[in-house]
């Protein structure tokens, strides 16, 4: 234990000078009939009356303990190191075909949400693209906005320039969020149904090494029948990320329990921190003075 003003303990002078000014000055001598009288000396009221005039010291001494300001560390605990990870989620008219029972845009964002309820800690953001892309959600450990956009994203709500695919243009824009940010891990998790023009001629392995020079790995979630492109193939394995195909609802939660599974965060023992420890102080007090008023009833010295 410490304290946050230890200067203000300076003041204990006080009390112990009051002490002992207390055990060495003597009363005045009043003349009284029974003075020359033999009187039994009670050794025990005298010892009880000293400490009952010393409870006024020892409550002013928890009193300048308090002021100081008394402190204690907390338990040393383990916390994981935070994650960012952003979500790119293709929002092209092809997200709204049948997939299961729903959509291949409900699915993911369905996903998405029961992925983020068990990553706690973790900083999470969403970027959704077709031919344009926006950055809908910065990197935030706040989750309720993804739980209210969902019926904000569909497809066919959105502008007509979000009808293509262009996941290059997604991957640079998701890169400059997650570069904003000095701490934790990167990672990218990209949700698609097709493949992307933009990443043709030597792009692919351009972004690839760009996000990877970043830090950033690139997971990549191919929620279509059949396989996902080479271009999304090659960005995942240079960044050291790895491509999952989900043609059923069933496997795309499976894909991102094993993502969880995959990029497990480190745990680092966090420095304990001083809190505020007035506890035993105020109980000492309280104890102190309710002890106090009690002397005050019998226990205490005659005026005379």
């Amino acid at each position: 234990m410490n304290f946050a003003h230890p200067s203000f303990l300076v003041l204990l002078v006080i009390p112990i000078a009051l002490a002992i000014y207390l055990r060495k000055r003597g009363g005045r001598r009043i003349p009284l009939p029974f003075d020359h009288q033999p009187l039994p000396r009670r050794r025990l009221l005298g010892f009880c009356l000293r400490c009952a005039d010393l409870l006024p010291i020892l409550l002013l001494v928890v009193g300048i303990c308090i002021i100081a300001g008394p402190r204690r560390y907390e338990q040393p605990r383990d916390e994981r190191e935070m994650t960012n990870i952003q979500f790119c989620l293709d929002v092209s008219g092809s997200m709204m075909a049948n997939y299961g029972s729903a959509t291949r845009y409900d699915a993911a964002m369905d996903s998405v949400n029961q992925f983020i309820s068990y990553r706690k800690g973790d900083a999470f953001g969403l970027t959704i693209f077709g031919s344009a892309v926006l950055n809908w959600i910065p990197l935030t450990s706040d989750v309720s906005a993804f739980k209210c956009a969902p019926p904000f994203l569909r497809p066919e709500k959105l502008p007509p320039w979000f009808g293509g695919t262009m996941i290059g243009m997604a991957l640079k824009s998701a890169e400059k969020v997650l570069i904003s940010r000095e701490k934790g891990d990167r990672m990218i998790v990209l949700i698609t149904d097709g493949a992307s023009f933009d990443l043709s001629n030597g792009q692919d392995v351009a972004i690839a090494e760009s996000l990877k020079a970043n830090d950033i790995s690139v997971y990549v979630i191919h929620i279509a029948e059949g396989s996902p492109s080479d271009e999304v193939a090659v960005i995942a394995n240079i960044t050291g990320g790895e491509v999952f195909g989900a043609n059923d609802p069933k496997a795309l939660g499976a894909v991102f329990a094993k993502i969880d599974e995959m990029n497990k965060a480190p745990l680092k023992r966090v420095k304990p921190d001083p809190v505020d420890y007035y506890q035993p102080f105020s109980l000492a007090g309280l104890s102190i003075g309710a002890l106090y008023l009690l002397t005050l009833f019998g226990l205490r010295h005659t005026p005379w």
